[in-house]
């Protein structure tokens, strides 16, 4: 079978496996798992087999593997879609293959697949634990299975698919229509407990914020569609099509159509992907199940936003050349991308609840990637994102583990504790050592540990890429943005593993089932080797040597005429193991002695700072007074009292009352003298016609009749005798 043809059939399994699930395998919980696993492992099979023959095409940027269908008739002929292998859809097919395989499997083992349905578990609400009777006759709880399984799994897989169909489409309609699914699917996932008042909100949050951004995104759609007659990535993004839209002027910031186009598609990616402002929904989203934070963040949606950025980089650059001043936009995303990566790496420093910490993270490196686009650094965007995924969907997988250890803990000793509390942890690295390893190779790529770690090369091309281009502001920022990052990771580790447990739920977890240790063991592996794919040939030595084979490959999508990887000089590489050290000697230096109840050294440290840092900056609470307050101000006011009861209720109340006046005028006016009179009068003359002719038939008449026709036939005689005589 050609490779293009089976690429037609990575995203259909879960698809398949998501309406199978909702027509009756519901029904069986291991039946809805089996059914999903096998189809998320056999579309990560074909992506493999994809991925290794794309690799093997000389110049896949130039001979990408394409084969489209006509699908609707336009007036000019037929829309067409398709699908499309390239450097860019290679590496995101080959890290949204591998990480949404071991999410799935991770997912088994995190609803308690196996175990008791509790007594008090109901549907809406997270299952709290199942009594059971030891030998000793000890009474105790064990987790209990999610009672929702079935349509967890049928979501995730229809998740699933949506980031498939996203990642093979040639053309940005698929695109926008598996994006969103997604935007349903988020919806429907981190609200899945939605029994809860905070995931029903978080939910909301997350979809009306990322509606905002898809909102620009579909008038970009628009825009390029009326000016090019296309979606497909061939027409659009073709240099000649690029220069003909940069030459157009929209009169708008004195963007060229190109640039406003650019600008309208990267606001999607700045809702999609958690970017300032549309930030706020990411850190809320948590509510959900660790396995779809782990999906979010590493292996859809916000990687999805990156991913379109990274597409639509050659409008955003259009006309820009190397050594010359950047375009407007992408003087934006510069912006928005350094801001971003800066500010949420500092409220991270702040947080407790171990999965905020790393939502924080996420919002924070995905500003690395976009400010790698702003400055040039189109390689560096797409090797970040490469390794991001893997080291990402691992913290949160490990976060997960962690947590349900503490749940273990927390049932056994009845220690009704926050269990997702850093600051009630510690020493788990004994009892959970898989779980420890695991994370350690997570939080260490994360914080960009030197040379080994995937997450030190990734960040490295970003930091090279900013310093070559002399954007020093970029530089200096991002540096200290990694600095604060590999800070909060040393001491989330410190807190969660190190030292001594702070609880009894702590002293009493227990490691995770195989199911879940296995996932984080593979995900280990790729979030320390993937990097050194990218490490340059001849390294330790620098400058004029050529670049490692991750960065030649998708460099040679890169739409900047003449651009060339960055040369890895020592001064962005001294910078990235001084930050990275220095962060994780002082963040382990700070929390190594924490004991329970302790002040957080931290906010000691920071004083009013920490509290500004811990209620982030108080985002959430200005736009609640500028958007939310005015908002409901609008719908109880505005809305209820004056537009709905004055103007809508004393319109229709008005139409009330006239109506039975103007059936009184009729009746009184029109009816009566009228109709009615008229109908009196010839009512009255039908009962004199009547009347007569009920006299007519009456026996009096009949009399007459017969009394006439005696006087005829007597008269008839004599006349007859009187003639006889003559």
């Amino acid at each position: 079978m050609p490779v293009e043809t089976l690429i037609w059939l990575i995203p259909l399994p879960p698809l398949i496996a998501f309406a199978l699930i909702m027509l009756g395998g519901n029904r069986s919980r291991a039946l809805s798992h089996s059914l999903a696993l096998g189809a998320v492992g056999l579309s990560w099979a074909i992506s493999m087999w994809v991925c290794w023959k794309a690799t093997g095409v000389i110049n896949l940027s130039t001979n990408a593997l394409v084969a489209t269908i006509n699908w609707l008739p336009v007036q000019s002929g037929w829309l067409t879609i398709g699908v499309r292998i390239d450097p860019v859809s290679v590496v995101t097919l080959f890290f949204v293959a591998w990480t949404i395989l071991c999410i799935f499997i991770y997912s088994v083992g995190y609803h308690n697949f196996g175990s008791p349905v509790g007594a008090h578990d109901k549907p809406g609400l997270p299952p709290h634990g199942a009594e059971k009777i030891s030998a000793d006759g000890r009474v105790f709880r064990v987790p209990s299975v999610e009672p929702m399984y079935s349509r967890f799994f049928a979501f995730f897989t229809l998740f699933a698919f949506a980031m498939y169909l996203l990642v093979i489409s040639d053309n940005l309609l698929t695109l926008y229509i598996g994006w969103e699914i997604m935007g349903l699917c988020s919806y429907l996932l981190i609200g899945f407990w939605y029994a809860k008042p905070s995931a029903r909100d978080a939910a909301v949050k997350a979809f009306l914020t990322t509606r905002v951004g898809d909102v620009f995104m579909l008038l970009g759609l628009v825009a390029l569609y009326a000016s090019t007659g296309s979606l497909s990535y061939s027409v659009v993004f073709n240099p000649e099509v690029i220069a003909r839209l940069n030459a157009v002027p929209t009169g708008i910031f004195g963007l060229s159509l190109a640039g406003l186009t650019g600008l309208l598609l990267f606001i999607g990616t700045v809702g999609k992907s958690s970017q300032f402002p549309l930030h706020i929904w990411l850190p809320d989203a948590m509510e959900g199940p660790t396995p779809v934070s782990a999906m979010i963040h590493a292996a859809t949606m916000v990687s999805a936003g990156v991913y379109l950025a990274i597409r639509a980089f050659p409008l955003v650059s259009a006309g820009w050349v190397p050594g010359t001043p950047l375009t407007a936009p992408m003087v934006v995303l510069a912006f928005i991308g350094t801001f971003t990566a800066l500010f949420a790496a500092t409220i991270a420093v702040a947080q407790n609840d171990i999965k905020r910490v790393l939502a924080y993270s996420t919002i924070s490196q995905l500003g690395f990637m976009v400010a790698a686009l702003g400055v040039g650094s189109y390689v560096g965007a797409v090797f970040h994102l490469f390794t991001h995924a893997f080291f990402k969907a691992l913290l949160f997988l490990g976060s997960g583990s962690v947590i349900h250890g503490m749940e273990h803990g927390a049932l056994a000793e009845n220690d009704h504790i926050d269990v997702q509390n850093m600051l009630h942890m510690g020493g788990l690295r004994k009892s959970m050592p898989l779980t420890f390893l695991s994370f350690l190779a997570g939080g260490l790529s994360l914080a960009g540990f030197p040379l080994i770690t995937a997450g030190f090369w990734s960040k490295d091309e970003i930091l090279t890429g900013a310093f070559t281009g002399q954007y020093w502001t970029v530089f200096i920022l991002l540096a200290l943005a990694a600095l604060f990052t590999a800070f909060y990771t040393a001491r989330q580790i410190t807190l969660t593993f190190l030292g001594k447990p702070r609880s009894d739920a702590a002293r009493h977890a227990l490691e995770s089932s195989r199911v879940m240790t296995w996932p984080l063991i593979v995900l280990a592996v790729f979030a320390v080797a993937v990097g050194w794919t990218g490490i340059p040939a001849g390294f330790p030595l620098v400058g004029g040597h050529e670049s490692g084979w991750f960065l030649t490959f998708v460099e040679s999508m890169s739409p900047i005429e003449g651009h060339t990887v960055e040369s890895h000089s020592l001064v962005p590489l001294f910078v990235s193991i001084a930050v990275s050290l220095g962060g994780l000697y002082f963040g382990w230096l700070a929390y190594r002695n924490y004991k329970e109840g302790q002040v957080d050294p931290v906010e000691n440290a920071l004083g009013p700072v920490h509290t500004l840092l811990k209620n982030k900056y108080y985002i959430d609470e200005l736009y609640s007074f500028l958007f939310i307050r005015p908002a409901r101000w609008v719908a109880d006011v505005f809305t209820s009292i004056w537009m709905d009861n004055r103007v809508i209720d004393g319109a229709l109340h008005g139409i009330g009352a006239l109506v039975p006046a103007i059936g009184a005028l009729l009746r009184n006016g029109f009816d009566k003298p009228v109709i009615n009179a008229g109908v009196d009068n010839a009512g009255i003359k039908l009962i004199d016609l009547g009347q007569s002719t009920r006299r007519i038939q009456s026996g009096r008449v009949q009399q007459y009749l017969i009394y006439t026709v005696w006087v005829m036939a007597l008269s008839g005689i004599i006349l007859f005798y009187l003639m006889g005589r003559g």
